[in-house]
């Protein structure tokens, strides 16, 4: 047993630290320094991540919520992506002028990614899904047009004035012209998305089929990811939205091309400077070696060679030249003179 006598000073206040923390509990019979401290209901709510109070007002997540909650950002960014959807932009407005003949403005709000079904429950009703499939990659896409660019399109398209602003009359289904409307221009989008992609992967986005509710337009699980990207339409003083939504399944096939980093605007591919290389290269003087044989010997008699000093080639009249340039075997042919000139009647091709 050791004396307290024997224990220094921080020893000793160690030790009545300990005994303070273990007398906590007050006079219960724990059997070792044990807190018998119990969370109350407010600490008990704020780990579980469940909002207190009546108010009504939205507060951010926190605790195990938003432990769970953080998932929604964490997918991985992918720089090509957001390339071809810049790419699409600029091809819808020249796309949606000649169909509408109006002056349109397509722009890029922004793109984000989402789990599936937070975005099936965040889609402002009533509005047009369209579902399309990508034939090469063998899986599914959605596009949502909302309520006021689908008014919009059928007032442009159907002969409305200008400087009125679209009906919308509340709690009434679309009318089968409005949908055949609206899936002209859904075919007009999916048209340029397959054009966008052409350079980096060719695809097929093919319409399957419009829904106006999104319990039937569920082409992936909730829980999934997707990469969303939100499209505003502006016809002078109508418009609306469109938002594009491809679930990172989708993009599975062709992940790697998307996690690139961008290098011109062709996706890394610049016909003019191909074209001029290619020219270029086709006029540039090369060096041609015609080589009558070869044979190897050591370096020391390699050092004894003097001025005067015979090689005895195992070559004839008869005997194949073989022409490289460099280390590159091109051609063999047999040697002969034309026109007071050395010459070499190609016989074989050597290069592949």
């Amino acid at each position: 047993m050791i004396d307290d006598e024997d224990l220094s000073e921080e020893e000793r206040a160690a030790a009545a630290a300990w005994e303070a923390m273990a007398n906590e509990g007050g006079d219960d019979d724990a059997s070792g320094p044990v807190s018998n401290r119990v969370l109350d209901q407010d600490e008990i709510d704020s780990l579980l991540g469940i909002a207190g109070g009546g108010d009504g007002g939205k507060e951010r997540p926190s605790g195990i919520q938003a432990i769970l909650n953080s998932a929604l950002v964490s997918y991985e960014r992918l720089p090509m992506l957001e390339i071809v959807f810049d790419r699409l932009v600029r091809m819808l407005s020249t796309s949606l002028r000649n169909f509408t003949s109006d002056n349109v403005e397509v722009s890029l709000d922004n793109i984000t990614a989402i789990r599936f079904g937070d975005y099936l429950n965040s889609i402002p009703l009533p509005a047009m899904l369209g579902v399309f499939k990508a034939e090469e990659w063998d899986n599914f896409g959605l596009l949502m047009v909302d309520s006021s660019l689908t008014y919009s399109i059928v007032d442009v398209l159907l002969g409305g004035r200008r400087g009125t602003a679209a009906m919308r009359i509340e709690g009434r289904p679309y009318t089968t012209i409005e949908r055949n409307l609206v899936e002209r221009l859904i075919n007009v989008v999916l048209n340029d998305l397959t054009s966008t992609f052409d350079p980096l992967s060719p695809v097929t986005f093919r319409f399957e089929r419009l829904e106006t509710n999104p319990r039937f337009a569920a082409i992936a699980r909730p829980a999934n990811a997707a990469v969303l990207a939100r499209l505003r339409v502006d016809m002078e003083d109508r418009g609306g939205r469109m938002e594009l939504l491809l679930p990172y399944a989708t993009l599975e096939p062709v992940r790697e091309l998307l996690l690139q980093m961008f290098m011109g605007e062709k996706f890394g591919r610049d016909s003019i400077w191909e074209t001029h290389l290619s020219g270029e290269l086709w006029q540039t003087d090369v060096q041609i070696s015609a080589v009558l044989d070869e044979f190897s010997t050591s370096l020391g008699n390699v050092l004894e060679w003097k001025p005067g000093t015979k090689l005895d080639l195992e070559c004839t009249p008869q005997s194949m030249v073989e022409l490289r340039c460099g280390e590159v075997q091109l051609f063999r042919g047999h040697m002969g003179r034309r026109g007071g000139h050395i010459a070499v009647k190609i016989q074989d091709r050597l290069m592949k």
